[in-house]
């Protein structure tokens, strides 16, 4: 596994601290996107959280993701989680070191007071002791927020900072930007009041077999609540790994309900992701599962399309600029302001996620803006289908006759892609293990890169013909 050393650098810890009129939070923030451009320690927020109780639990669960590996426990370095400014509302996401559970914290306008919320994206520091502080937060206790240095902080070059290191694999990078393809895909499916969510929750098994229980099981909507089947019957949404929302139990006795998402099911028996939102009080905490406690968010395949294609790239330079750090991104304002259609703005999201550059909200069902620290040629240098799948264009290796194209391998073998109602299918082993459930193979994606190449060429060749009369 690829990994990078991610350096974070803050001007002290985070810390919580006690004064006469209250419990004071500093979040220290490091290096950091806004819409001024990169700052060293951008500040997006001080006022007061209005249900402080609930936020510190928010945060704890965010963290623990970040530190814990569901799947073949081992210990495991965390990444400080990270908070996006949106002008209305403070987010908090991490990613478990396995790479399979995703967990956002939304701080939304009534759970903030006193303060504006500005605008950009960094890491914050998050520090066992400052852990251990916020697990003693009272329901009664005023507490105030700072995300970021303090206004008569005064900064010098020479001054004490904190510096962590931390390995920041590769597959951490492509999991930001599956699980937003695949949440895009989610429809809410479940909605539980209060009593039935702690119900459902504390029945839930804590630990499973190598750390993570493996294989599907299902969840049906049944009266208020939800009841287990053995089949992915309609309307069933998939629980992998249950023990993976243990997070959720930090804030369990503050929610007001539970939201349950996941895809439309088409038959079969094997896994989905899905994600389960807890309501909490001016605020959201969402955990979105992969498809097996086994299998990471990396892997999927979902943003394979987006990568292959010039015009998705040269879509997504174009909508990055009208981009500005919007709560809820609207697909149809962005294709009347950019000129494409609202199915190539789609694409060009997909491949703006693919850089960390927006998330998605299933709660809104819409798009944000954030900027994580990648980029989107790092994404496609460490994805081996899409690599492979531009050796076989580049060799020639492609032939299209009809509805088939036929792909000769580099060891001679020659696989079959048909086109069965928009879907390529394939020959080979990949297609034959996933039947399409984890992405195209790299035949079929070698396919769809000289399909649209070939539609291109016939394209131009029109709009010159038609130009010439």
């Amino acid at each position: 596994m690829t990994r990078s050393l991610q350096a974070v650098t803050y001007r002290r810890s985070s810390a919580l601290r006690s004064a006469a009129d209250g419990q004071h939070l500093g979040l220290e923030t490091s290096r950091g996107a806004t819409p001024s451009g990169v700052e060293d320690h951008p500040r997006f927020f001080t006022g007061f959280l209005t249900s402080p109780q609930v936020a510190s639990a928010g945060l704890l669960a965010v963290a623990d993701v970040a530190a814990t590996r569901y799947y073949q426990r081992q210990a495991s370095t965390s990444l400080d989680p990270v908070v996006t400014g949106n002008g209305d509302r403070l987010r908090f996401e991490s990613f478990s070191g396995c790479c399979g559970v995703y967990a956002r914290l939304d701080v939304l306008e009534p759970g903030l007071d006193g303060g504006e919320v500005g605008h950009g994206t960094t890491n914050v520091d998050v520090n066992n002791p400052l852990r251990e502080a916020l697990s003693r937060i009272g329901a009664d206790d005023p507490l105030h927020l700072r995300v970021g240095p303090d206004e008569l902080a005064v900064t010098t070059v020479d001054g004490p900072v904190v510096e962590k290191k931390v390995p920041l694999p590769d597959r951490w990078l492509r999991g930001f930007a599956e699980a937003q393809v695949i949440a895009a895909g989610f429809d809410l499916r479940a909605e539980l009041p209060a009593a039935e969510a702690v119900r459902f929750l504390r029945s839930l098994p804590r630990d499973g077999a190598r750390g993570a229980s493996v294989g599907a099981r299902w969840v049906v909507p049944s009266g208020r609540g939800l009841r287990p089947t053995t089949r992915a019957v309609p309307g069933a949404v998939c629980l992998p790994g249950p023990e993976r929302l243990a997070a959720l139990q930090r804030v369990l006795r503050h929610a007001t309900a539970l939201r349950v998402y996941g895809p439309a099911l088409t038959g079969g028996s094997a896994g989905t992701a899905s994600a389960w939102e807890a309501v909490l009080p001016g605020m959201r905490l969402t955990l979105t599962l992969s498809p097996d406690a086994a299998r990471g968010f990396s892997g999927e395949g979902g943003v394979l399309d987006a990568l292959a294609t010039d015009e998705a790239a040269e879509d997504a330079e174009l909508v990055a600029v009208l981009l500005a750090w919007e709560p809820r991104i609207d697909v149809a304002d962005l294709a009347a302001s950019s000129g494409l259609t609202p199915e190539r703005v789609r694409a060009a999201l997909v491949r703006l996620g693919t850089s960390g550059r927006v998330g998605y909200d299933t709660a809104e069902a819409a798009h944000f803006h954030r900027e994580l620290p990648y980029d989107a040629e790092r994404a496609e240098r460490h994805n081996p289908r899409l690599r492979a799948a531009r050796a076989l264009v580049a060799a020639d290796a492609v032939t299209l006759q009809g509805g088939i194209g036929t792909v000769t391998a580099e060891d001679g073998h020659v696989h079959r892609v048909r086109d069965e109602s928009g879907v390529l299918s394939c020959s080979c082993l990949w297609w034959a293990k996933y039947r399409g459930g984890r992405g195209p193979c790299k035949h079929a994606l070698a396919v769809r890169m000289v399909r649209r190449g070939a539609a291109a060429v016939e394209r131009d060749g029109v709009v010159a013909g038609g130009g010439a009369r």
